[in-house]
């Protein structure tokens, strides 16, 4: 029976369930995006493409691991724990002579990549450039389409996709820079592989000699392709490959797990996603809940009379619930189903911009399946299901013979169930801003952070009739001064005032999440940036415009009384944590650098001690002369002497070391920056790496400057991500305002027939909505910077978040076109009808 009188309320009453299935449409939508993107985290697909003709790889681990044992009340509980790491691993040369052993193996084929970027005017078109030696061909396979193979040191191949874009033939030079000095090859022959499988990278094969000196990894390969002889199933080969391995690290790869193995990038990525994508859908997740709740609320209230006569004609307080819970599972699959399937191109799309803004590799392919579309159902059903009860708790309670009459007005103040758990989010929301001042990391403070914001918000919807009363009675005498739009807008906002609160929510998270989302990122890089900028006492700085300053040009700069400083930059592993490293010259260091040495002496950094900044120094409990194991960024273990505490940690990174130890075991061993001492002018020092393309003098503050750009360019890929969750609170926020005037239209006529102008009933709106505006701006203000201030405590030690005035006025600005666009069409729409006739309708 309650079903059936739901179907025929639903299907009577579109324009008032319009609302609700707009913001829970809205609300699958986002889910289902952000679970596909957390999909393809964990199941997307990474197609390989160099080993494409090579059943079997053979490769190094790329994990660090961790292995403990528990003793408890008898029993042995042993946990396994494994971290990336940040660089490519390397396998030892000589497991091609025991794996060349292997029955069913046909061919065992040594692998060297290695950094090779081709110098040309028309670059590779997006595409990553690697040098491989020649004899890896076959792992492709590439085959020769014309000339002949790379025999000396300076003769190269280039594959056809890279000659094609060049216009390179045989017998024509090409520059490349390389793990070394820049250095010009002569084209021997151009290759082509088989088939059309290689879409995101160019390749450049030297001879074997040459490869082997690029690489700078002597004794070592990347990888060994293995591939079988005529009539072994790849199943048995890896079987035998494998048991020919025991007792190494080495990990055997076939079919689709070969492509994490070539694009190291890609299954970096994945981790990646997966954090993104569970961030983005756990907030998207909150926000909707608090949207939905408060949608719904505003749903029931315009609904009030109608409930109250069926409770009046004795309807039970079940049958309400049952009545309204029908009703929300209905629109909630109509919404849950529309949204989720829209959210299929939404999801795709994303991904598309991540690829495009760096944060994603093209070679991680988007996967979609039907668990995203299944979970966003399940949660808008649930959500709407929960939204109803909660909003009619109040009707379903009240007794049938006041029923009516509690219709007829709104109640005085909240119940007191609503009042505690407002002060019990309130409690929760300062808590989480104290925890968060004292976090120090960015991957725990992150997440923090906005779920500060939401359970801030949260507590203002609940205590949002009590701050909405308060707030009439410090603006009641300034509205009353303005003329009868402010006299009625007052006497709204006082008798009206659980109605108002309801807009006054999403405003606020919306104003309190903008903030926070546009000023989180600004707020740590401004802080880097100055400790950067204090800690740099070089007079000139070199920078390149390609993959890093070749070592040569420091050494070019080396001259007499001048210090050249190169920087290395990458992450480490102290036990399973992750650190931000650098490598630097020992050599004149405190000439170029100041990091604000508080414990021991930036002389004794060697290649066997470390300094560390006092956050790491913290967290592992070092002190100069402590011991400190770790994991660099290939892998290979290190044992290291503590020489050194400094201050300025977020500007330089966590841990540094000796250049020539981090260079070593780097992918990328070219200097991202060299710190330059001298007396020398910046035209004297720009025709001394003149020879060296793409390296540029610039000064420290120019240095800073791009500094800040490569920032910004980090930032965006936050901004874009937490731009759809802001996205939909804005369409939350329209709605709900349009809801909040439409229920007024028997209003707005009553007072036309008492003599009020539809200019009067406008201006009362226009007065109204600045009223509530004003309110959401000071709380969303206070939440965005309590949560700023405590952010910037915790990671920057200062209590002095990033805030640019103008973003600031831009959003509050946004903010109060929404408001009055989202009340003025809505309200003129209800003013278009005959009062007459709007009066006397039926309801």
């Amino acid at each position: 029976m309650m079903l059936r009188y739901a179907l025929r309320t639903v299907r009577h009453r579109k324009g008032g369930f319009l609302g609700a299935f707009l913001a829970l449409m809205c609300a699958a939508a986002l889910i289902t995006a952000c679970g596909t993107l957390l999909e393809t985290g964990l199941r997307g697909t990474i197609g390989t493409e160099r080993y494409a003709a090579t059943p079997v790889v053979v490769s190094a681990d790329q994990n660090v691991h961790r292995t403990t044992v528990k003793h408890k009340k008898g029993k042995t509980k042993t946990k396994h724990k494994a971290k990336p790491i940040a660089e490519r691993a390397w396998l030892p040369e000589n497991l091609t002579t025991r794996l060349s052993r292997v029955p069913g193996a046909e061919r065992v084929i040594p692998e060297l990549t290695f950094l090779a970027e081709p110098l040309t005017p028309t670059g590779t078109g997006g595409r990553t450039a690697y040098g491989h030696a020649w004899d890896s061909a076959a792992l492709t396979p590439y085959t020769l389409t014309t000339g002949t193979p790379p025999r000396a040191r300076d003769d190269l191949v280039v594959d056809r996709y890279l000659a094609d874009r060049a216009r390179l033939k045989p017998g024509d030079r090409l520059t490349v820079q390389s793990t070394r000095s820049p250095r010009t090859y002569r084209v021997t022959g151009i290759a082509a592989p088989t088939g059309d499988e290689i879409r995101h990278q160019t390749s450049l094969f030297f001879s074997a000699a040459e490869a082997r000196h690029l690489a700078a990894h002597p004794g070592q390969v990347t990888a060994i392709g293995v591939v079988p002889a005529e009539g072994t199933n790849t199943g048995d080969l890896e079987a035998a490959v494998a048991k020919a391995l025991r007792g190494t690290t080495a990990q055997v790869s076939t079919g689709d797990e070969r492509g994490p193995v070539e694009f190291l990038d890609a299954a970096a990525a994945r981790i990646k996603l997966v954090s993104m994508g569970g961030a983005m859908g756990g907030t998207s997740l909150l926000v909707a809940v608090l949207v939905v709740v408060g949608t719904f609320a505003l749903s029931v209230r315009q609904r009030h009379r109608e409930l109250a006569l069926l409770r009046a004609i004795a309807a039970t307080p079940g049958q309400i619930r049952k009545l309204l819970g029908r009703e929300a599972l209905l629109v909630g699959a109509a919404a849950g189903v529309a949204g989720a399937l829209a959210g299929l191109p939404l999801g795709s799309w994303l991904h598309g911009r991540f690829v495009a803004l760096g944060a994603v590799p093209a070679t991680l392919q988007h996967t979609v399946s039907v668990f995203p579309l299944f979970a966003a159902v399940a949660a808008t059903l649930i959500g709407a299901w929960a939204a109803a009860r909660v909003s009619s708790r109040r009707i379903a309670r009240i007794r049938p013979a006041e029923a009516l009459a509690e219709a007829s007005a709104e109640g005085g103040r909240p119940a007191w169930g609503r009042i505690l758990a407002g002060l019990v989010l309130l409690a929760g929301g300062t808590v989480l801003v104290a925890v968060l001042s004292v976090l120090r990391t960015e991957p725990a403070s992150t997440p923090v952070t906005f779920l500060a914001v939401v359970v801030l918000a949260s507590s203002v919807a609940l205590l949002g009739p009590l701050l909405v009363r308060a707030a009439a009675a410090v603006l009641g005498a300034p509205l009353r001064l303005t003329g009868p739009g402010g006299r009625l807008a007052t006497a709204n906002l006082r008798g009206n005032a659980t109605r108002m609160a309801s807009v006054v929510t999403p405003l606020t998270l919306l104003i309190g999440m903008t903030c926070t989302v546009l000023f989180v990122q600004p707020t740590l890089g401004h802080a880097a940036r100055v400790q950067a900028r204090e800690g740099t006492r070089a007079d000139w700085v070199l920078a390149a415009e390609g993959p890093g300053v070749p070592a040569q040009a420091a050494r070019q700069l080396r001259t007499g009384r001048d210090v050249a400083t190169e920087v290395v930059r990458t992450t480490v592993r102290v036990g399973l944590d992750k650190y931000a490293a650098q490598g630097v010259s020992p050599a004149g260091l405190t000439r170029t650098w100041d990091p604000d040495v508080t414990a021991g002496s930036l002389a004794e950094l060697a290649p066997d001690t470390v300094a560390v900044s006092e956050l790491a120094a913290d967290q592992l409990h070092l002190k100069p002369g402590s011991t400190l194991k770790l994991t660099l960024g290939d892998g290979t273990p290190a044992t290291l002497t503590v020489a050194a505490v400094y201050a300025k940690g977020l500007g330089f990174g966590d841990l540094t070391m000796a250049h020539d130890l981090v260079a070593r075991h780097v992918d990328n061993p070219l200097a991202a920056t060299v710190l330059v001492s001298t007396a020398r002018s910046q035209e004297e020092l720009a025709a001394a790496v003149r020879k060296f393309p793409g390296v540029r003098v610039v000064s420290p503050a120019a240095a800073d400057s791009l500094q800040a750009e490569r920032l910004q360019a980090n930032a965006e890929v936050n901004y874009f991500a937490m731009g759809l969750v802001l996205a939909f609170t804005a369409i939350a926020v329209v709605n709900t305002l349009a809801m909040s005037v439409s229920e007024r239209v028997r209003e707005f006529a009553l007072l036309r027939l008492a003599g009020a102008t539809r200019r009067q009933i406008l201006r009362m709106l226009r007065t109204e909505a600045l009223s509530v505006l004003l309110l959401a701006t000071t709380l969303g203000s206070g939440i965005a910077l309590a949560v700023l201030t405590a952010f910037s405590i915790g990671m920057t030690g200062s209590a002095a978040p990033a805030v640019t005035p103008l973003v600031y006025v831009t959003v509050v600005a946004a903010a109060g076109l929404l408001a009055l666009v989202g009340t003025a069409l809505p309200g003129r729409v209800a003013l278009k009808a005959r009062p007459v006739t709007v009066a006397t309708a039926r309801e």
